[in-house]
């Protein structure tokens, strides 16, 4: 597996439409992703017609349009996103679940190259699958949250201090999430 700069981007659009949910900003214009993430537009565009046909994300028109969450964070899988945008997570095709395709090795039961890569793809996908959006992005606030970093998409005219201590119990930043999806007040 190797992940393309689309599903780079895919993932990093993803946990900013996450951030910027948790901080009371469920739409943002591509235009404000591309612009934070240093991302052409236009790809940015073909990788949101991607993921909003496969229901990660909705879009709405209008002068306050842009794109939001489709599902709730903890119902976004790593995994699920990389398979869509970049396909199988197996190192090889002989030992993917999704897209197998027979090696050119004579002998596969007794490969052991296939052994060792049968492995590899288990443990990506121990991981991958494992990890949420909502997973990610709480990590991604504790962390701002230490270093005191102002996270992105909040308005200059709050301070830092009061934006993430004010998070509700069961916001990004708590240890315990809620399965239940999360929803604030502007």
């Amino acid at each position: 597996m190797k992940l393309s700069k689309r599903g780079e981007y895919a993932l990093r659009a993803l946990i900013d439409l996450g951030i910027a949910a948790e901080l009371g900003r469920p739409i943002l214009q591509v235009s404000e992703l591309a612009a934070k993430e240093k991302l052409p537009i236009k790809f940015l565009e073909q990788i949101f017609t991607q993921l909003k046909a496969s229901g990660f994300v909705v879009s709405k028109r209008g002068k306050d349009g842009g794109y939001s969450l489709a599902r709730p964070m903890n119902r976004i899988k790593f995994g699920s996103v990389i398979r869509l945008i970049d396909g199988p997570l197996a190192p090889i095709p002989c030992v993917s679940q999704t897209a197998y395709s027979r090696c050119t090795c004579p002998d596969e039961d007794h490969c052991g190259l296939r052994m060792l890569m049968l492995d590899v793809r288990t443990a990506i996908i121990k991981i991958l699958d494992r990890y949420t959006l909502a997973d990610i992005v709480e990590i991604t606030l504790r962390k701002m949250r230490r270093d005191k970093v102002s996270p992105p998409f909040i308005s200059r005219a709050f301070n830092l201090d009061s934006v993430l201590t004010s998070l509700p119990p069961n916001s990004a930043t708590s240890p315990k999430r809620s399965n239940e999806r999360r929803t604030h007040a502007a």
